[in-house]
């Protein structure tokens, strides 16, 4: 078995890897209430059972959500509050960027079409016929 140590800018990368699916970070939003039942996670984002399953495996795993059960019922709960942490600063960095973009497309619809301007001499107007 390879000991090497992993850099940490690899750790980081399949770290980020690991969060890279819709239903992973929509699992994470939803835990950031509080602890889920499964049932409650299935309801919220529609997805098929075993689709959620396979999410909630790679979570897990990557210890980054916890799962306790009680008879039939598995509920998951962040592990830590630095998870909360982390999807409140994705949201803060998206707004960021996406406002940026709203800021260029308004700066764009709002200047003059002068740079639209061609220096084509229009062509000759036709003869209306009688």
């Amino acid at each position: 078995m390879d000991t090497t140590p992993v850099p940490l800018y690899q750790a980081k990368a399949e770290f980020f890897r690991m969060l890279g699916h819709p239903v992973r970070i929509r699992v994470l939003e939803l835990l950031q209430a509080g602890p889920m039942p499964v049932r409650d996670l299935l309801a919220a984002i529609e997805i098929e059972p075993s689709s959620l399953s396979q999410q909630l495996a790679v979570l897990r795993r990557s210890g980054i959500v916890t799962a306790t059960r009680g008879g039939s019922t598995v509920v998951y709960a962040l592990a830590g509050g630095d998870v909360g942490d982390l999807m409140r600063a994705a949201r803060r960095i998206l707004t960021e960027l996406l406002a940026g973009r709203q800021d260029l497309l308004a700066e764009l619809t709002d200047t003059p079409a002068a740079d639209t301007r061609t220096t084509e001499t229009p062509a000759p107007a036709t003869a209306a016929r009688a």
